[in-house]
């Protein structure tokens, strides 16, 4: 008996910046912290700024226009 592998394209649906971090909440439940200090337009950007975010791609990425920041949910998940 072989059992099927169904790939499952990780979804973003939230995002937060804090003042030293970027968390990002999956459909499936995951919840993603990454340091800030990888994202430099992020650590460089205003509090307004980082809160202008939309999903891309049906949230297979986040957009920050106002820096000019684009972020794969599939780079979160791989190590820096």
């Amino acid at each position: 008996m072989s059992t099927l592998a169904i790939k499952v394209e990780p979804l973003a649906v939230e995002v937060s910046v804090s003042t030293d971090a970027l968390h990002v909440s999956l459909a499936d439940g995951r919840e993603l912290s990454a340091p800030l200090a990888w994202f430099p337009r992020l650590l460089k950007a205003t509090k307004e700024q980082r809160k202008n975010w939309r999903l891309i791609g049906g949230g297979l990425g986040i957009h920050w226009e106002d820096v000019d920041e684009d972020i794969s949910v599939e780079s979160l998940l791989s190590s820096k």
